[in-house]
């Protein structure tokens, strides 16, 4: 599959390498993984809502990326270089937030995504930054990747990391409050 059609954001990367790093990154996470790009556009963005959420993995995952670029953009226009943020990184980042789940996730005989053996003992964010190091993605970026779920509460998140880790949790917590009622 063609990455840029999968991820047209990539676009807004401009530094080329990173650009490239990421694109590598997402190429090898689908070698490795029983799922495709095409599976990625159907199946749920989350295992715990059930098999008829109709939002999908890469709706939920390009709405992070496009809140994220716009709080980044918010954020470097009103706080007067007080809150840097760079957009090349926080994009990144949020395009490899999720890259792991290619490797937790695997279809079963009925072909709905569950959790895999490998996806019960490391979750995304350690499988994610894992492939992106091999792809040569810098340390800020991983770091976006490593702390951008909960595993992240236990250290100290840059500006880019907070962005993209609040843009993925706004976009999540209210499918999940809806199983609690």
């Amino acid at each position: 599959m063609n990455i840029n059609k999968l991820w047209p954001e990539l676009a807004w990367i401009d530094d080329k390498d990173l650009r490239n790093q990421v694109t590598k990154t997402w190429e090898l996470a689908l070698e490795r993984s029983v799922l495709t790009g095409e599976d990625l556009q159907k199946i749920p963005f989350t295992l715990l809502c059930g098999p008829d959420l109709k939002v999908t993995f890469m709706d939920h995952k390009r709405s992070v990326v496009h809140i994220a670029k716009a709080a980044g953009e918010k954020v470097n226009e009103f706080y007067h270089g007080e809150l840097p943020c760079n957009m090349d990184v926080l994009i990144a980042g949020a395009i490899l937030a999720d890259v792991g789940k290619l490797l937790e996730y695997v279809l079963d005989e009925n072909g709905k995504s569950v959790q895999g053996t490998y996806g019960k003992y490391l979750r995304h964010p350690f499988s994610g930054v894992s492939i992106a190091e091999e792809c040569g993605v810098p340390a800020e970026v991983c770091h976006i990747i490593a702390t951008h779920a909960g595993e992240g509460n236990m250290v100290k998140r840059t500006t880019e990391a907070y962005l993209v880790h609040h843009a993925d949790f706004m976009t999540f917590l209210p499918f999940k409050s809806r199983l609690e009622v």
